[in-house]
């Protein structure tokens, strides 16, 4: 095995560094913002729309390139489990990268691990009774409390440490800023590179068509967020990268407790990785086409005034 060497669990040590990873990363965005932007944020977020959104029309979604492409019940579990556990951590990351609006990003980050607690396993058991699948009827166990303990740890403790850094130290918020951002983008590199070398073998072995399901349910995911996402452009980017980018961190703690020893987990964990991958290139093309929009009004810019002057 790849990981004999490793004197703990590598589903322990895949969660620690999720958590450190995005809890520092989370901090730091949240000693950037104030409440009354994030709460000005989330009353024009349509939260009574993205809420079915994210629990009802993204699993519907998934469950149908799951039927259409007749993956492996263990595939089609961990998909159904990171389609029923919506807005990661690490949204607000990604929308902060791409130049987004990071007060509703934040704001909607910070809220939904209040309905994830409760709607995640129910979603996910309805998502996967639809399924003929004998060898996991039954087999969900869910734990509230531990559930919710995960989602302070990576979501709630980094926003009021954040907050109360901005508020009560705002010159030592700003000089940690920049430190603590590259220290957690270090931690994210490792935990990456370790989950990756983790599950190695079982990644190569999801085969082609898998990968092509994960990402073709990711980008659907992905346009849907952006069709329904409201009228603003930056709110439907925002919107876009939470219904595309889902909590590994929650759905890895169910498929840990509930599907032990099971593939469940690998496919969780390489589905996830699709997920970071897929949502950095996403970054990327908003980031591109910022400096494309930015050197046309530059270029325009300096066209008017040569004309002006002419």
């Amino acid at each position: 095995m790849l990981v004999d060497f490793v004197p703990y669990p590598p589903e322990t040590l895949i969660r620690a560094l999720t958590m450190l990873s995005l809890g520092g990363l989370l901090l730091a965005v949240w000693v950037q913002l104030d409440l009354q932007s994030v709460a000005r944020a989330l009353r024009q977020s349509r939260l009574a729309l993205v809420l079915p959104l994210n629990f009802v029309l993204v699993p519907v979604l998934v469950y149908a390139v799951i039927w259409g492409f007749a993956l492996p019940p263990e595939l089609a579990a961990g998909m159904l489990l990171l389609a029923a556990a919506p807005f990661a951590p690490v949204v607000p990351v990604f929308v902060k990268m791409a130049g987004g609006d990071l007060a509703l990003a934040a704001g909607l980050t910070a809220i939904f691990p209040l309905f994830s607690a409760i709607l995640t396993p129910l979603v996910f058991e309805a998502s996967l009774s639809g399924f003929s699948y004998t060898s996991y009827a039954g087999a969900l166990r869910f734990f509230p409390l531990q559930s919710l303990a995960v989602l302070a740890a990576t979501v709630t403790l980094p926003l009021l440490a954040g907050i109360a850094l901005r508020h009560a130290l705002p010159t030592l918020a700003c000089r940690m800023l920049r430190s603590l951002e590259r220290l957690s983008e270090a931690a994210g590199a490792v935990s990456l590179a370790f989950v990756t070398f983790v599950e190695f073998e079982s990644i190569l072995a999801k085969g082609l068509k898998s990968l092509l399901a994960m990402t073709l349910a990711s980008e659907l995911s992905f346009l849907l967020g952006l069709a329904f996402g409201g009228p603003l452009p930056a709110g439907r980017q925002v919107i876009a990268f939470g219904t595309a980018n889902r909590n590994i961190a929650l759905a890895l703690l169910i498929a840990v407790d509930s599907f032990a020893g099971t593939e469940v987990v690998a496919a969780v964990v390489s589905n996830g990785l699709l997920l970071i991958f897929l949502g950095l290139l996403h970054v990327s093309f908003y980031r591109l086409v910022g400096r494309w929009k930015t050197q046309y009004a530059r270029e325009r810019y300096v066209k008017l005034s040569r004309n002006r002057n002419g």
